[in-house]
């Protein structure tokens, strides 16, 4: 006799039992690491993991229960923390509790973005939330629009691809020296030319360089911005910026705000983006200043028939009679197909928080990076490349040449004590600690700092 197949996850008793497995599995996992990172580096935890893993796929399996619990258990043991104060590398946030109750509900409904037969009440969720927030980064445009992506490199994509289609394949695009690698790598995909490149000797597009290059390069321009470098957190000086595209009569400014686009949030900072309604396009994510799962990302346009050039028909999905008779079309809002309901978790904390609260840590974040620049300045044997601009702190110990930083960062990753980052800067490789869990103390920042120190002195 053929077995029952397993429960579904729209039924609630079963779900609620295997929450609890793995919520159980999750923290022991977590008492099994002891830290922000799994100790032995790269070979001792993929040893561990094909110990737990076993068969990856067996004649026989275990049953739920085990499978459950070993495996959540293996991956929470061997996980990097974004939740750990000493995991402070990335962009890499610890998500709200909150939103990652939203996204299992999202995911044990299941809607299917691309149609409104199988997301009703998520289509019009996503329309909603989406329209509130694209207000928030144009407030003084007519119909500003967002669409849900995956993230910053799918949002410069899809900038870049709106911005072809409005000009054809002539469209030359520059980035600064300080521009995320998925411009580069969109300008690609699309068949464009390889962007031009402004110089950044100072981390940020000098708007008389961004000129010159204007006055050299015939045709339409798409200039990308960046709110929020990955290396340092800069901002670059959007309304200069802004001035020199609308100069130039043929070029078009968008801002990869990836990183710093929360900050419009705050009441405090938001004078920061100054000048970002300018744009014609923007890049945001809340998966990174947001506390959202990954992922939950966005590209705002100033004006909603810019997404006309992503219209597409399948008759399975968006007949014309269908859509005449009234019932949305979603092929439209992204380069996807099927694609899950992102936008419930940051409804839900939007709700939850407001503007206020979301505001509220984003200041406590930008706090903890002024308080741990503050330690650097004032610890022997340490040196702060700037005062932050965001989140990101950069600093090296005093007269170590660019291999003993390296060493540091790798001692401490293998040993699992912390998560440091590494950029370059000033033709010097520095330590980066990127601080987004509005949970760390004034003595989580010290540690960082003692873990370095004694990682120097040996």
């Amino acid at each position: 006799m053929r077995a029952a197949p397993p429960p579904l996850a729209a039924d609630p008793t079963p779900l609620s039992r295997y929450l609890g497995t793995a919520l159980d599995a999750l923290r022991e996992g977590a008492q099994a690491r002891g830290g922000p990172l799994p100790a032995g580096g790269p070979e001792a935890v993929t040893r561990r993991l094909r110990e737990a893993l076993g068969e990856a796929l067996p004649d026989r399996g275990t049953g739920p229960d085990e499978a459950l619990r070993t495996l959540v258990r293996a991956l929470a043991a061997g996980a990097a923390d974004p939740a750990h104060p000493l995991c402070a590398a990335h962009l890499h946030t610890p998500p709200l509790a909150l939103a990652a109750a939203a996204d299992l509900a999202a995911s044990a409904l299941n809607p299917s973005m691309d149609s409104w037969d199988q997301a009703p009440a998520a289509s019009a969720l996503e329309a909603e939330v989406t329209a509130a927030l694209a207000a928030e980064v144009f407030p003084d445009a007519a119909t500003p629009d967002a669409l849900v992506t995956t993230g910053g490199t799918e949002s410069n994509q899809l900038a870049l691809l709106l911005a072809r289609e409005r000009h054809g394949t002539s469209l030359r695009t520059v980035v600064g020296a300080n521009a995320h690698h998925s411009l580069h790598r969109a300008a690609w995909l699309l068949g464009l030319p390889e962007p031009i490149t402004v110089p950044t000797p100072n981390g940020t597009i000098d708007p008389a360089a961004l000129a010159e290059t204007l006055a050299r390069t015939q045709g339409p321009v798409l200039v990308a911005a960046t709110a929020g470098t990955t290396d340092e957190g800069l901002i670059d000086p959007l309304p200069a910026l802004a001035d020199t595209c609308a100069a130039h009569g043929t070029a078009e400014l968008h801002v990869d705000a990836a990183y710093g686009g929360p900050v419009l949030l705050s009441r405090t900072h938001r004078p920061l983006l100054d000048g970002l309604d300018r744009a014609r396009t923007v890049t945001v994510d809340l998966h990174k200043l947001g506390w959202q799962p990954a992922a939950a990302g966005l590209l705002a346009v100033r004006d909603t028939t810019d997404l006309a050039a992503l219209a597409h028909t399948a008759d399975y999905l968006n007949a014309d009679d269908d859509t005449e008779a009234g019932l949305p079309d979603l092929l439209g809002r992204s380069l996807r197909t099927t694609r899950r309901p992102d936008v419930l978790k940051t409804a839900v904390t939007l709700r939850a928080l407001g503007r206020t609260g979301l505001g509220a840590l984003v200041d406590t974040c930008m706090d903890l990076a002024q308080n741990l620049a503050d330690l650097v300045e004032k610890t022997p044997g340490l040196d702060l490349r700037a005062r932050p601009t965001l989140t990101t702190v950069l600093f090296r110990p005093t007269g170590a040449d660019d291999q003993a930083v390296a060493d540091i960062r790798r001692t401490l990753l293998t040993e699992g004590r912390a998560v440091l980052g590494r950029a370059e800067a000033d033709g010097r490789l520095w330590l980066k600690a990127t601080l987004l869990n509005p949970h760390t103390t004034p003595a989580d920042l010290a540690q960082i700092l003692t873990l370095v120190e004694g990682s120097t002195h040996r």
